[in-house]
């Protein structure tokens, strides 16, 4: 069961306040209850510690979101603070922080505000007001001593561009909460000679926090032998439900098929697997070539359903469709294809398994009698990635020896594609199709990417600053 994103929330006062201005502090406890109440949701627990307004109090606020593992903070500033009430509580936390500049209203009503004739209540107003004031004095702080920190400035209420903002970051913490820990299977080798693939799978752990396990083909292979006549009917069953299966499809294919899936469900529900990458040639061993050329189906299924593969064991493309899949738009394994200039689009897709809860209408199953550059023969997947808005992402590798993400946004959009048993669309980009290929190429990316439906760029520019990494975007 996935844990809740865990959202640390405080406000900032100061002390010295409460005493000369009668109720200031309940109306600023309001504003950071309603908040509260903003960032509540699904999959999402608040860890509200309310206003912090002396140092003493930060420092125990500070112990308050280490104990409870916060993910992300929300520092709501309210009125003034002492830069000193606030370091103590995200030095000990060691996340990062969304500074919360929110006005509770557009303008203050200075009509109303100058006819009030009682000096002490109009500064109280004013200090009602007031969050942009210890802005620039925070900001000077977190940057001389690292914190890495993000703002939005805005209204409290009724500011529809301050709460989509508000909601992007929290559905990038949650991507990142999702990453961490999240088990990467790893089956065989690397496709010999693709030199661009090959990852630091350390560094891959360093950055997202991923959980690698390693597999052996021959585990599931052994597993295929101990399925069910009962299993391989339901699952037989599964393919003509959720596949449109081609009429020239093999039986002894598709059973073939279903008998890995079957063990390949098995495998991934024991390791605890959250995503995987596989490519393996089997030279030499039957059962385990037989085991490799009949894994499309079941790896497709697999993704659809929040346990993205990706062949060619390509690591950073696996880490590049669990983001996209954790962002809840799939992410396709993809390449370039060919290009169409005629139709000033590039025609993207791969061999292999497909995300086909993100395909356009039902994903065809063909018979093929040989997988090129790969060994076998037996049934695969044929899809175009859903019409519409799509983002493409790549997990790349800098020179600096970092991680970083690189994405661009397009759309897919309907005509010819290949019917070669893959997965093949074509996506228009604002830039057009040559300017696309030479700027995203120019950074140096492995020759496959994740496709995801919709626009995201944004999630994954917020996503790459909580994880503290170089984030590029290919487009415009």
């Amino acid at each position: 069961m996935t844990s809740p994103l865990k959202v640390g929330l405080f406000g900032i006062g100061l002390d010295a306040y409460w005493p000369q201005f009668p109720g200031l502090k309940a109306r600023l406890e309001g504003y950071v209850a309603r908040v509260a109440h903003k960032l509540a949701r699904p999959g999402v627990e608040v860890v509200n510690l309310g206003l912090v307004d002396t140092p003493d109090r930060a420092f125990a606020a500070g112990r308050d979101f280490r104990r409870a593992d916060v993910d992300v903070i929300f520092l709501h500033v309210t009125t003034y603070a002492l830069s000193s009430t606030v370091l103590p509580v995200v030095l000990r936390a060691k996340v990062p922080v969304i500074i919360l500049n929110l006005q509770p209203a557009p303008a203050i009503d200075y009509a109303a505000f100058n006819r009030m004739g009682d000096r002490t209540q109009m500064t109280g107003e004013w200090l009602a007001h007031c969050s942009a004031c210890p802005v620039p004095e925070i900001a000077n702080v977190f940057k001389r001593a690292g914190v890495r920190f993000h703002q939005i400035t805005g209204v409290l209420d009724a500011d529809q561009t301050c709460w989509g903002e508000v909601d992007a970051w929290v559905e990038a913490a949650r991507v990142a909460a999702g990453m961490y820990g999240n088990r990467l299977g790893l089956m065989g080798h690397y496709y010999g000679g693709m030199l661009d693939i090959s990852s630091d799978t350390t560094l891959q752990c360093a950055t997202f926090g991923t959980d690698i396990e390693l597999l052996e083909v021959d585990e599931l292979t052994a597993r295929r032998r101990d399925v069910t006549e009962s299993s391989l009917r339901s699952r037989l069953h599964d393919f003509h439900t959720v596949f449109d299966v081609q009429p020239d499809c093999p039986a002894e294919d598709l059973t073939e098929a279903a008998r890995t899936s079957v063990a390949l469900d098995a495998l991934v529900a024991d390791h605890r697997l959250g995503s995987m990458a596989y490519y393996y040639r089997g030279t030499g061993v039957p059962e385990n070539e037989a085991t490799i050329a009949s894994i499309i189906l079941g790896t497709s299924l697999l993704t659809a359903r929040g346990v993205p593969v990706a062949g060619e064991y390509e690591v950073k493309n696996a880490q590049a469709m669990k983001i996209m899949d954790l962002f809840g738009v799939g992410g396709s394994f993809t390449e370039y294809y060919a290009m169409d200039f005629n139709d000033d689009v590039v025609l993207m897709g791969h061999d292999g398994p497909g995300h086909i809860a993100i395909a356009e209408g039902r994903t065809k199953v063909r018979p093929l009698s040989v997988y090129h550059g790969k060994v076998g023969r037996g049934v695969s997947v044929e899809m175009a990635v859903r019409h519409g808005p799509v983002t493409l992402l790549s997990v790349i590798e800098t020179g600096a020896g970092q991680l970083g993400l690189l994405w661009a946004e397009a759309e897919s959009v309907p005509g010819p594609i290949l019917e070669i048993g893959n997965t093949n669309s074509r996506y228009r980009f604002a830039c057009g199709a040559r300017e696309f290929v030479n700027r995203w190429n120019s950074h140096g990316p492995a020759h496959h990417c994740a496709v995801g439906v919709g626009h995201i760029g944004e999630r994954l520019e917020k996503l790459g600053a909580l994880l503290g990494l170089t984030t590029v975007r290919v487009g415009n």
